[in-house]
């Protein structure tokens, strides 16, 4: 049998433990997983997860928990095969996507893996490592961690990946990586991993859901149910936005059905008031990853003429919430507060 796939995992959430269960129990990858706020807990006893796809799982482990990200080339590891990154992207929030994975990474040999979320995340990436192929994921996967190491996955995890094309190498050792990969993690038979070589029909193809409902529901705190039972919201504020992004896609040459606008509308039943992961965020007072998701969509539809009037709103809504948290967490400084009744005429 072939030696195991030497893998890194930076983001063990809610989508990353997921992803490193569906690793290790297929047998082809010894993943070693980088964690921060939960690296205690976890380096303890391990995650506790209740698996849609895999059932209780109790005290789950990598092959290999660390609490930073290894510097490969300093300190002689082993070069990693495959480096995954399921972390949030916030390219306007240091440190970056290429920041984090750059000690890692071996020039010309690891494939980079994006199991995240909207559109361009590759271009950081095709810049700083050239020499290397840079898969995308997209994932469709309901796993949240509700407690430190706890986990609850509800929805089935299913995995998209392709390549996204790097000038510098051949597309066919490209598609091949792809490929590969797609077989490792789908190889445990827990989950569906489809290799999907059209990358953009597939990214355009969640924005339906991630630029539409989840910004709405970040926006109006109202989750996936409510925003269903709600009068109007479907019909004034998801539809459209939804229509915009099927619009900015035909321009780019992907032809989104239209009955994935209802599909999207409610993949999420009713009674799930399920708040996507936008709105957790907010909730929870952390970033949200409003560039790629939203920002990025709407800068390539009004590059190619399309309008889109209601995703720049929520644009700009979305961009507001981040700028006043970056002002809480002190990226920001804004002038001291000037008492204009202490003056005299």
């Amino acid at each position: 049998m072939a030696s195991k796939a030497n893998t890194l995992l930076i983001g063990c959430g809610g989508i990353g433990t997921i992803s490193a269960l569906n690793l290790e129990v297929g047998g082809r990858a010894a993943v070693t997983a980088v964690l921060r706020s939960n690296f205690q807990e976890v380096s303890r006893k391990g995650f506790d997860i209740r698996s849609v796809d895999h059932g209780i799982v109790k005290g789950f482990k990598p092959t290999k928990i660390l609490n930073a990200i290894p510097n490969v080339a300093r300190d002689d590891l082993t070069p990693y095969k495959y480096v995954i990154c399921t972390t949030k992207n916030y390219p306007d929030v240091p440190p970056t996507v290429v920041d984090l994975l750059r000690p890692a990474v071996t020039p010309g040999y690891s494939v980079v893996v994006l199991i995240q979320n909207g559109l361009n995340i590759e271009k950081p990436l095709l810049a700083a490592f050239p020499e290397n192929v840079i898969l995308s994921g997209v994932s469709f996967c309901g796993s949240h961690e509700i407690a430190s190491g706890e986990i609850l996955h509800e929805d089935s995890d299913k995995l998209f990946v392709g390549a996204f094309r790097n000038p510098t190498l051949d597309p066919t050792l490209e598609d091949l990586e792809a490929q590969e990969f797609t077989t490792i993690y789908g190889a445990g038979g827990k989950c569906i991993a489809e290799y999907q070589p059209d990358v953009g029909f597939t990214r355009w193809r969640k924005l339906l859901y991630n630029a539409c409902l989840n910004s709405i529901c970040a926006i109006t705190d109202l989750d996936t149910g409510r925003l269903q039972l709600a009068d109007g919201m479907v019909e004034n504020l998801a539809r459209p936005a939804m229509e915009e992004i099927r619009a900015a896609a035909k321009a780019f040459g992907h032809d989104l059905p239209a009955d994935l606008v209802d599909f999207m509308i409610t993949m999420d039943p009713i009674t799930m008031y399920n708040p996507p992961s936008m709105q957790v965020d907010v909730r929870k007072g952390r970033f949200i990853e409003f560039e790629n998701i939203v920002g990025e969509p709407v800068r390539e539809g009004t590059s190619r003429g399309v309008p889109m009037p209601i995703l720049t709103v929520y644009y700009h809504i979305l961009r507001s919430l981040q700028w006043k948290l970056k002002e809480k967490k002190g990226l920001v400084t804004i002038p001291a507060p000037f008492d204009h009744t202490n003056t005299s005429s």
